[in-house]
């Protein structure tokens, strides 16, 4: 086979590849609830704006670096019960003690699924589900991209809080936060998330 015919094989496999993965992304990428900024972009830090949201939750304590994965199951049989379509971010909100210097393995932690909007009202609750109406709230907030492992959790927070020490007017004023926007079968590299820490000025 020629040079040349080898580099027009080669060009089509990677275009053909890049549009899989492509689809893939764009297939994993659910809607948004009604009102929410989109994903902070790789790297940036930026202060962010919530308008109020419904939320089924379920606690989750334990491992802190499989929480959204054992969370993920329960709601997800809750929207399929309900006839409730799948929002992206799902939420997993982490102990304070993550914010004061412990990164403890276990912890007890909460996952969400979002509504997409404040009239979804769900006909059928199972005793492990909670639904909360989040208050509105504004956040600092870091966009990664990348693994969602807790390392990723724990280096997104160190930059966080040297964020807040170089900006004394944000208080903080909840428990820290990561939105997990796109599902298990986008290779990781692809992976978009943020983790945010509610604050005040």
């Amino acid at each position: 086979m020629k040079l040349s015919q080898s580099l027009v094989i080669i060009g089509v496999v990677a275009i053909a590849t890049g549009a899989l993965l492509l689809g893939a992304y764009s297939a994993a990428s659910a809607p948004l609830p009604e009102g929410f900024p989109p994903p902070s972009p790789e790297g940036e830090i930026e202060i962010k704006y919530y308008p109020e949201y419904r939320a089924a939750t379920v606690q989750t304590p334990g491992a802190l670096d499989s929480a959204p994965s054992r969370g993920f199951s329960p709601l997800f049989r809750h929207i399929s019960r309900n006839d409730i379509s799948m929002t992206a971010p799902v939420e997993t909100r982490y102990p304070v003690a993550t914010l004061e210097g412990s990164m403890a393995p276990e912890g007890a932690a909460t996952v969400s699924f979002l509504y997409r909007s404040l009239e979804v009202v769900p006909q059928e609750v199972a005793q492990d589900i909670q639904i909360e109406d989040i208050p509105p709230m504004m956040v600092v907030s870091l966009g990664t991209r990348g693994r969602y492992d807790l390392e990723s959790y724990r280096s997104s927070i160190e930059q966080l809080q040297t964020w807040l020490l170089e900006h004394p007017d944000y208080t903080v004023v909840g428990p820290p936060r990561r939105f997990f926007y796109d599902g298990p079968f986008l290779p990781d590299a692809l992976k978009r998330s943020d983790v945010q820490i509610p604050v005040q000025r």
